[in-house]
């Protein structure tokens, strides 16, 4: 067992961690949540859709967004738009996306260490809310720049550093190059945060012994799965109370979270409707019995009361069979 705990970071992932789902994430054992990255375009010219997406509540703390951008002069201004409410700001070097890469943002910016230093002591200058930096270990094009980058950004004071373990150019192909976080961690005195292919206890043990970090990032593991983080703590031995949805059968920990969900999302989107819903709602399904007719039957729902209400009869019927099997 890993006897020193470590926290666990419920990654900031685009049309899944909403303010429900990340206040659902904590409830299930999270330590830390990031929200979806946001374009410091949107934000600094008050798009309202963008400044959606980095609305928090008091049971989120600390609070931190995630901004991503091309263009200093608008990263700046975002930061100084997000201090009053934010307890930490996070900026994004670790998107792959094609359509975020075209604007030179995300992780695109790891082939111009100079830039992303610039960028950062910019940012840094604009605000007295800690900044912390999310990247991959380069772009796969040369050599790996994410040694050299965390380096420079702890001279700048940056407070910490979370690394996916893939390049630009992987995507979210192959294995996660734990060894090469290993030598970031070991080259710098501020906290390292592992991330990449940690979906249990396992990985997560493998992942702490590999590399030595000072926490771990969690990112599609945790998506369908918010339990996922209860579990891991209970699996290392680390003390956690019993889970609130009383017992650790896989249907009918999937429908308290679900149900969870659903209040959470009813309380915060009211009036509004929740884009992330259906994937959710897919997610939630994924690996039981019977889920590849369920999506077929949840693509066919538009209405977002019906589809949770199908999703929670679902979980429910089989809950009823995991209890008979015991």
């Amino acid at each position: 067992m890993y006897e020193q705990p470590v926290p666990l970071f419920l990654a900031p992932m685009a049309g899944v961690t909403d303010l429900a789902y990340r206040l659902l994430a904590r409830e299930c054992g999270a330590d830390l949540s990031i929200t979806e990255f946001t374009a410091a375009s949107g934000l600094s010219r008050h798009d309202a859709s963008s400044w959606l997406k980095v609305e928090s509540d008091h049971r989120e703390k600390p609070f931190i967004p995630q901004i991503f951008g091309g263009d200093i002069s608008e990263m700046v201004t975002t930061v100084e738009l997000l201090e009053h409410k934010a307890d930490i700001i996070d900026i994004n070097f670790g998107c792959p996306a094609p359509k975020v890469c075209r604007n030179n943002a995300g992780a695109a910016l790891l082939r111009s260490p100079d830039q992303v230093i610039e960028m950062v002591r910019a940012c840094i200058n604009a605000t007295n809310v800690p900044i912390t930096v999310k990247m991959r270990l380069g772009t796969g094009s040369g050599p790996n720049t994410a040694l050299e980058i965390t380096q420079r950004l702890e001279d700048e004071g940056v407070e910490r550093v979370c690394v996916h373990g893939r390049t630009l150019r992987q995507r979210y192909s192959g294995e996660a190059d734990w060894k090469q976080i290993k030598e970031i961690v070991d080259s710098v005195d501020i906290p390292v945060i592992a991330n990449g292919d940690i979906i249990d206890a396992k990985t997560a043990l493998s992942c702490l012994e590999v590399t030595g970090a000072g926490g771990l990032m969690i990112g599609r593991g945790a998506i369908g799965r918010p339990m996922i983080f209860h579990e891991i703590k209970r699996d290392l031995g680390w003390s956690v109370g019993k889970p609130p949805w009383g017992d650790d059968n896989i249907a009918s920990s999937r429908l308290w979270c679900w149900n969870r969900y659903l209040e959470l999302s009813s309380e915060l989107y009211s009036g509004i409707r929740n884009k992330n819903l259906k994937r959710h709602a897919v997610s939630f399904t994924k690996g039981l019995p019977g889920a590849s007719k369920m999506r077929v039957e949840l693509h066919s729902i538009a209405d977002q009361e019906k589809m949770g209400d199908r999703v929670k009869q679902y979980l429910e019927e089989l809950t009823e069979i995991e209890t008979l099997t015991l």
